[in-house]
């Protein structure tokens, strides 16, 4: 499998992405568990139109993992188009101020902590893949500015750290935690177990800006899309992390072709509580 990873790497990102679409419906085939947790998501975001283009960009997530970690940083760079929003990083670097990214499922979320560490320090949080193969190839698609942070206690502090260093960092705000690391909050309508770690990383004066890279037509690239949030995070933590949700949902809402919707957004991590307005069967396990 690591040679064919690597064999991928050498493959133009338009039939990657041709290679991607294919195998992002077998995939959907295959699998009943994720073509439930696809169908049931789009239908709960009411995006139900984009459901046939949402099975081809997932497998397109996939299959241009090995372009994006093994190319040369410069090559991998130069497949980004266009840039919206940088105006705002900028503007937090003139200010001596941290940013947290909060980047999404959402289209390209790998080269955005790309192409921001090929320009200034990263510290990103995340989970080692469960294919220990993958390990290696994943530490070796970082270049020397890109900082991965394991998504335990550790990988927490090296993230405050960066914040109070006045760097950036960056999470996918929409990953299921585990047991005590979330709390209940709306996410499109249902109740969805959700991280608490962006609302407090931001208490600490850190400006919070939403990236993600969003695929162009026939392997053109990518226009990377940098948004400030709507308003100032204020209230209880509770508040706070429902107005994040609602922040990405905007955000999901631009491309919703290009969001996740397979992941198992809505599952109960083993030893939460289910909430009580939980539609239906419920899906327990660890968070992944």
């Amino acid at each position: 499998m690591a040679f064919l990873f690597r064999l991928l790497a050498y493959l133009p990102l338009p039939l990657l992405h041709n290679l991607g679409a294919l195998a992002g419906w077998l995939a959907y085939l295959a699998s009943p568990t994720y073509r439930r947790h696809l169908r049931e998501n789009t239908a709960q975001a009411g995006v139900t139109a984009g459901r046939n283009s949402a099975i081809a960009e997932a497998g397109k997530s996939v299959v241009e993992l090995p372009r994006i970690w093994l190319r040369p940083q410069e090559e991998v760079l130069e497949s980004i188009a266009r840039v919206s929003g940088w105006e705002l990083v900028e503007a937090a670097w003139r200010d001596g101020r941290g940013i947290l990214f909060l980047t999404p499922h959402l289209g390209c979320f790998e080269i955005t902590a790309q192409y921001y560490a090929a320009q200034k320090p990263l510290t990103v949080l995340y989970r080692p893949p469960k294919q220990a193969w993958l390990q290696p190839l994943l530490e070796q698609g970082r270049g020397a500015r890109l900082v991965l942070a394991p998504a335990d206690l550790s990988g927490v502090r090296l993230l405050m750290k960066a914040l109070r260093r006045r760097e950036a960092a960056g999470i996918l705000p929409d990953q299921v935690p585990g047991l005590g690391e979330g709390i209940w909050a709306p996410f499109f309508g249902r109740p969805a177990y959700t991280m608490t770690l962006a609302a407090r990383l931001a208490e600490g004066g850190s400006i919070v800006l939403m990236a993600y890279a969003r695929r162009l037509a026939y392997g053109a690239g990518y226009h990377l899309h940098v948004r400030a949030l709507s308003s100032p995070l204020i209230g209880t933590l509770a508040e706070r992390v429902t107005q994040l949700n609602h922040e990405l949902e905007t955000l999901v809402l631009e491309c919703p072709e290009q969001y996740l919707w397979g992941y198992n957004r809505y599952k109960v991590p083993a030893g939460v509580a289910a909430p009580a307005d939980t539609p239906g069967p419920v899906e327990i396990g660890a968070a992944s």
